[in-house]
């Protein structure tokens, strides 16, 4: 189904879901290219820009969360970009969905922002990519909150749950840090003045806007590498205390055994069927009770004074 917004003679048209009649319909009536067609069609595309005489073809990827708000997924954002029109087609990021039905009821509202927003496609693409950009940001600080989380709990709550965490935190970073590397360079050509754009220079200098794209992306892929070090390092950081815990439980374990085994070599001793010395006397058994007593004691001191050295 293909959706419309037009003002003037920019118009945006949002295809959700397409299916063969709409990638006719861009086929016969803009004459986009069919491998372009075809990119439309798969998925698990990388992002780029392919630049045509009249048009650009963009793939960008954006994250988002899950059902759960647990783990990052990448969606796709797909658009044609020409003079006099923005399409974007497929199953995009549920932000272009949405931005697109608040600029419908902006336009019939003849809201100032978005009438500007519409003065020509290049500033309605970048009006598209700085709410994508916002939605990303808004994301990339939660993941920072669950980082800030695991720097809070990894001294107190369970170790289950803090590895849970974890690795869930360092999933999610690892992803982000994947979809945004290639994604840096495409940005990177709108910047550097690769891509001309259809806007007058003289009316409307977009190096600026898209200079601004760039910043924010640049600032939220340096927020992802900082949040991936210090997962790395509060992971390391678990590890030692996790290994610690162990030892200790190791030490209590082996003070134990080393304490029992003299006594138990001293109840065996008397527990033979044999006859010893003063076994009839009726002191022998507190005796015995006193020199067990006794080898207990000298080992806890022994133990003590090794382990405070």
């Amino acid at each position: 189904m293909v959706e419309t917004i037009q003002h003037g003679s920019l118009k945006w048209q949002h295809i959700t879901n397409p299916n063969e009649d709409d990638f006719r319909y861009l086929l016969e009536d803009f004459n986009f290219h069919p491998l372009d067609i075809e990119d439309v069609r798969s998925t698990n595309q990388r992002p780029k820009i392919d630049e045509y005489d009249d048009y650009y073809f963009l793939i960008l990827n954006f994250p988002y969360f899950d059902k759960g708000n647990k783990n990052v997924r990448i969606r796709e954002v797909k658009i044609f970009w020409g003079k006099d029109y923005i399409i974007t087609v497929g199953k995009s990021h549920w932000v272009v969905k949405k931005f697109f039905d608040e600029i419908k009821e902006e336009l019939e509202e003849k809201d100032e922002d978005t009438l500007n927003a519409f003065s020509c496609s290049d500033l309605l693409l970048y009006t598209i990519l700085d709410r994508l950009m916002l939605e990303t940001y808004q994301l990339i600080l939660s993941i920072g909150s669950e980082v800030d989380l695991i720097n809070y709990d990894i001294f107190n709550k369970k170790a289950r749950n803090i590895i849970e965490l974890i690795s869930t935190t360092r999933r999610n970073v690892i992803l982000l840090n994947t979809s945004f590397k290639p994604q840096l360079r495409v940005l990177h050509m709108f910047e550097s003045g690769g891509i001309k754009g259809f806007a007058d220079p003289e009316v409307l200098d977009m190096e600026d806007y898209w200079g601004d794209i760039l910043d924010q992306y640049q600032k939220m892929y340096d927020l992802v590498e900082d949040y991936g070090e210090l997962t790395e390092g509060l992971s390391q950081t678990f590890d030692s205390l996790q290994t610690n815990r162990t030892n200790d439980i190791m030490r209590v374990m082996t003070f134990f055994s080393t304490i029992m085994l003299p006594l138990t070599v001293v109840a065996s001793l008397f527990g033979m069927n044999v006859d010893f010395p003063f076994i009839t006397n009726t002191t022998s058994f507190w005796v015995i009770l006193g020199i067990m007593a006794l080898i207990t004691t000298l080992l806890l001191v022994y133990f003590n004074r090794m382990t405070n050295r």
